[in-house]
């Protein structure tokens, strides 16, 4: 066999194992999202903080939505701040709203920290 049938096997070896690394990759980050919004969803008591309640009340959000956005909302990562024990997911309600939730578990609780409608500009008072 000459040097060119032995690069290109090599060269079909290196391209299996770049795909397999990769789908190993890919498969080891979805189960890391999927745990981190598994656990979210498996809290003892929702609390909702005053100013997410007050946040709530200006922007027309009741309980019910913020419960449909931590079952299915999808991580913000750019918005998240792990350090700070602080998530943030985003998701419409059956409503149509465009909502944003900040939630922090703590214990075996979850804080509603606040909650943006991520389309429309609201009046608040909130502090």
């Amino acid at each position: 066999m000459n040097n060119s049938g032995v690069n290109k096997k090599k060269l079909n070896l290196v391209s299996i194992l770049v795909v397999i690394a990769l789908c190993v990759i890919l498969f080891w980050y979805k189960n890391k999202v999927n745990t981190n919004e598994h656990s979210i969803q498996n809290y003892h008591e929702l609390i909702l903080t005053k100013h997410a309640k007050c946040r709530m009340e200006c922007r027309h959000i009741n309980l019910e939505e913020i419960k449909e956005i931590i079952k299915t909302g999808k991580e913000n990562y750019s918005k998240s701040q792990r350090g700070n024990h602080t998530i943030a997911l985003e998701g419409y309600s059956t409503e149509g709203q465009h909502i944003r939730l900040v939630v922090a578990p703590e214990n075996d609780n979850l804080v509603v920290v606040t909650c943006i409608d991520l389309d429309r500009e609201w009046s608040c008072a909130c502090n």
